[in-house]
C-alpha cells in the first residue's frame, strides 16, 4: 500500500516545477535556465528549492564556480524530458493535421548540403500547399543526438552510420561522389588519374570539431596517398566558390556538384576511384512518431528529394 504523505507529495508537483527540473538538469546553471524558461533567476533559484524539498535531493550542487549534478539529478535527466515529450504527444499533438490550414512551424537540422539538395522544392511545395506552414533550418552542431533526444528539433538528417538505434529513421536519399572543377582548367580532363589528382591543390570541407574525415579525406588516407590541401572551409557550400578561378580540385556529393554547376563556372570529372555511396537518413524522436504533422512532412522531404531542382 502506497504511502498517504507520498500521494500529497505527488500532488505537490505540478507541471512548471517538471517543466523547471527538466531546464536545471539540462543546463545545470539557474541563469541560463531562467533564460530558456522565459523567468526571472529568482524564480528558478525559488522552484530550485521546491524541488530539493520535495525530492529530498540537492540535485544540483556547487564544483568551484560551476553546479554539476548529483548522481540522483544524472539520473532523472532522460526520464523527466521523456515524461514532458509524453505529455505534449498526448495533449499538445493534434490528431488530424491539414496542411492547407495549419499554423506550424518545423524545426529540422541538417548540414548545409543536405538543405541545398532539398531546399527548392521544399520551399516551392510548402507555399503552394501549407502557406501557414514553416520551417527553421538548423546547421548540425557537434551534439545533434543530445538536441534531437531533448525533442527540440522535428527532424535530424544526417549520414546513415551516425544514425541512434533507439529512435526511428528512414532512408532519405543516396548519392555518390565526383570531382569538381573551373570549367577552364586544363590540368584536368573528363577523367581524373590519381596522379593527376596528387599534381593539383584541394579545396576541403572540414565539418565540426568532433566529425570524422569527410570521405575523400578518408580515401586519400586510407590508401596513404598525399594531397595538397590548399584550402579548407566550414561548409560544403563554400567548397565550389574557392575552385572558380583555380587549377584545384575537390570531390563533393554529386547532388551538391550538379546544383553549383549550375550556378557557377564550373564542371564536374570522374574520380580515379570509386567511393562509398552515401545514404542520407533522417531521423525523429520516437515520441513523436504518431504526429500527423510530422509524418506530412516527412512525405514533403521524400519528394522533395526527388524532384529536379528547377532551371536558373
Amino acid at each position: 500500500m502506497s504511502d498517504p504523505d507520498e500521494k500529497m507529495n505527488v500532488q505537490r508537483l505540478d507541471l512548471n516545477l517538471l517543466l523547471v527540473l527538466d531546464a536545471l538538469l539540462t543546463d545545470c546553471n539557474i541563469t541560463q535556465a531562467s533564460k530558456r524558461l522565459n523567468l526571472s533567476p529568482s524564480a528558478v533559484s525559488g522552484a530550485l528549492g521546491r524541488l530539493r524539498d520535495f525530492l529530498g535531493d540537492e540535485l544540483l550542487t556547487p564544483v568551484g564556480r560551476r553546479m554539476v549534478l548529483t548522481p540522483w539529478g544524472e539520473s532523472l535527466r532522460a526520464p523527466v524530458r521523456d515524461c514532458l515529450l509524453q505529455i505534449q504527444a498526448t495533449f499538445v499533438t493534434r490528431p488530424h493535421f491539414d496542411p492547407s490550414t495549419a499554423q506550424r512551424r518545423f524545426r529540422l537540422m541538417m548540414s548545409d548540403y543536405v538543405a541545398t539538395v532539398i531546399g527548392e522544392a521544399l520551399m516551392s511545395r510548402l507555399e503552394k500547399e501549407a502557406p501557414g506552414v514553416s520551417v527553421e533550418l538548423l546547421e548540425n552542431g557537434e551534439e545533434p543526438w543530445e538536441i534531437m533526444a531533448r525533442g527540440e528539433i522535428d527532424f535530424l538528417i544526417l549520414p546513415k552510420s551516425f544514425v541512434q538505434p533507439e529512435h526511428p529513421a528512414e532512408v532519405l536519399f543516396e548519392d555518390d561522389y565526383v570531382g569538381v572543377c573551373w570549367k577552364k582548367n586544363r590540368r584536368i580532363g573528363a577523367a581524373a588519374t590519381v596522379e593527376q589528382c596528387l599534381s593539383v591543390g584541394h579545396v576541403v570541407a572540414r565539418i565540426g570539431r568532433r566529425r570524422p574525415p569527410t570521405i575523400d579525406a578518408w580515401f586519400f588516407e586510407r590508401f596513404g596517398m598525399q594531397r595538397r590541401v590548399d584550402a579548407v572551409t566550414m561548409t560544403f557550400c563554400n567548397v565550389p566558390h574557392l575552385l572558380v578561378g583555380t587549377e584545384r580540385i575537390s570531390f563533393m556529393h554529386r547532388r551538391l556538384a550538379e546544383a553549383y554547376c549550375r550556378m557557377l563556372p564550373l564542371r564536374m570529372f570522374t574520380p580515379p576511384m570509386a567511393m562509398p555511396r552515401l545514404v542520407e537518413m533522417v531521423q525523429w524522436h520516437r515520441m513523436r512518431d504518431r504526429d500527423p504533422g510530422r509524418q506530412w512532412l516527412l512525405e514533403v522531404l521524400k519528394s522533395s528529394v526527388a524532384e529536379p531542382l528547377l532551371p536558373h
